[in-house]
Formats: C-alpha cells, sequence, structure tokens
C-alpha cells in the first residue's frame, strides 16, 4: 500500500514537472496552442488514470489486510481458547509453553516468506520506478531538443526567404 501510495505522489510529481516544463518551453507569448493543451490533456488524463488505478490497487491491498485481519483474530481466539484449556490441566505451564512456541514457531514460517515477498516486491518497484523517471526525463529533455531545433530551423527558413526576397525585388 505504501508502494502504490509512493508510486502515485511520484508519478503526480512527474506529470506535473513535465506538463510545466513543457508548458514553459512552448509558451512564448503566455497563451497555450492546441497542441500545448493537447499535450496538456494528455498528461492530465494520463495523470487521472494512475491515479484510478492507485486507487484500485489500493483497495486491493486494503481487502487483503483485513483479511489478514480476521484471520489471524480467529487464530488469537483459538490460541486464546487452547491457552484456558492448559490452565485447567494439571500441568498447564508446560503443556501452555510448549503450545505456544509451537505456534509462535508456525506462524513465524509463514511471516518469513511473507517478509522476503514483501522486500524483494518493494525493490523491485523502486528499480522499475527508478527506470521510469530516468526515461521520462530523457524525454523530456528529447521533446526540449526538438523544440529547439524546429524553431531553429524556422528561425534559418525565414532568413532564406527574406534573402531570396530582397534578391527578387534587386532583379526588379
Amino acid at each position: 500500500m505504501m508502494q502504490t501510495q509512493r508510486q502515485g505522489s511520484e508519478q503526480e510529481q512527474q506529470a506535473l514537472t513535465q506538463f510545466g516544463q513543457i508548458s514553459g518551453n512552448l509558451s512564448f507569448n503566455g497563451t497555450l496552442t492546441k497542441e500545448e493543451e493537447e499535450m496538456s490533456k494528455s498528461v492530465l488524463s494520463t495523470f487521472r488514470a494512475k491515479e484510478e488505478e492507485i486507487e484500485k490497487k489500493k483497495l486491493e491491498v486494503k481487502e487483503r489486510v483485513q483479511a489478514q485481519l480476521g484471520r489471524i483474530e480467529e487464530e488469537t481466539k483459538r490460541l486464546s481458547n487452547i491457552r484456558e484449556e492448559l490452565e485447567a490441566l494439571a500441568d498447564p505451564m508446560k503443556k501452555e509453553v510448549s503450545l505456544v512456541r509451537k505456534k509462535i514457531d508456525a506462524v513465524n514460517k509463514e511471516l518469513k516468506p511473507l517478509g522476503h515477498t514483501c522486500q524483494k516486491k518493494e525493490r523491485e518497484y523502486k528499480e522499475a520506478l527508478e527506470a521510469f523517471t530516468e526515461k521520462n526525463k530523457e524525454k523530456v529533455q528529447l521533446i526540449t531538443r526538438l523544440m529547439e531545433l524546429v524553431s531553429e530551423s524556422e528561425r534559418l527558413r525565414m532568413k532564406k526567404l527574406e534573402e531570396l526576397s530582397k534578391s527578387v525585388e534587386t532583379i526588379r
């Protein structure tokens, strides 16, 4: 659940950063072009989709946690009943200690793989998020470079057109 929350907030920041960089680079006169609006809408729709996905995953995790809590409550009741039965026996301490230790060992055996799985998934998530962030940065840099090249190309073409226009006028 913490992973999906972190993923969501980092994706929000990336989307907002990308939108800010793109709109900062594209908006020279303070108004948005259709292309900028489309990019803005695309970023916002991506953002909303990710938010919905995060909420869905969050609910799934919450349901699984609730299921685990229910099972834990049942196990707690069972252990309580066992403890009461053991106290009623002639030698309650020895048997109770033995049973509780066995239960603890059983729970520990269940917990270890779950803990390893959580750590592994968290590492995988962090690696995937880092790779995503790097690619996103690269994309923003490439878009910025493309915009610079297009702008420079337009400037050079306009300059060439002006020169051609002057040479046409000098021929007259």
